[in-house]
């Protein structure tokens, strides 16, 4: 029991080390730091930060220790129900996508604009874009609210697993208020406006989808 518990803090202490690092890395502090020392060689930190990222995690998954305790294992019918709780999910990923600017926010058409000379060190690594269409008429980030619930839905489920699942979605939920952050500093009343009527995480108000006055990019 208490090697358990042990194994539990050690986890929840990984990945808080894992949050605290990507956050500094993401904050305004660094970037500015990065422009005044590299000038337009900002347009590759995007890249870099979601490498590091990727790898950061990874190392703290693999040095994550794996408590022998089986929380809960699922039979017919359940089982089911659960595959269809993880398709719904997946399409609801794949939904958001779509009006995801994935190239935006991997690094990469920062580098392109960097290639073709079109790219300002003064601008921020990640051109942000107001997006309040599709799948973000019912819930601020939906790309958070489906990803839990595809990580959520498994038919068993180990105390590592479900450690690991509540520092993520922990993750997702702080890291949501810095986001807004940017977008209220970037857009204003507009954003206020779309965020005290659109839920945060939880698609709440499923049968009043948010109607957007404007399109903002």
């Amino acid at each position: 029991m208490i090697k358990n518990l042990f194994d539990v803090f050690t986890i929840l202490f990984l990945f808080s080390l894992f949050g605290i690092s990507h956050s500094v890395l993401a904050s305004g502090k660094i970037k500015i730091l990065t422009v005044k020392y590299f000038g337009s060689l900002m347009a590759f930190y995007r890249v870099a930060y979601v490498v590091v990222s990727l790898f950061l995690f990874y190392l703290v998954y693999s040095l994550s220790p794996r408590p022998d305790i089986i929380i809960y294992s699922l039979s017919y019918p359940f089982d089911i129900v659960i595959f269809v709780l993880r398709v719904i999910s997946l399409a609801g990923i794949i939904w958001t996508l779509k009006y995801f600017r994935i190239q935006e926010f991997l690094g990469l058409s920062q580098v392109i604009r960097w290639v073709n000379k079109t790219y300002d060190p003064a601008e921020s690594d990640e051109r942000l874009t107001l997006m309040i269409n599709g799948p973000y008429r019912f819930v601020r980030h939906p790309l958070y609210f489906f990803t839990i619930i595809f990580l959520a839905a498994r038919q068993s489920v180990d105390l590592f697993y479900l450690t690991m699942l509540i520092c993520i979605t922990a993750y997702f939920y702080i890291g949501s208020f810095y986001e807004e952050r940017k977008l209220i500093k970037k857009f204003g009343a507009e954003y206020l406006r779309y965020q005290s009527e659109v839920p945060r995480l939880l698609p709440l108000k499923i049968l009043k989808p948010y109607e957007p006055k404007t399109v903002i990019s």
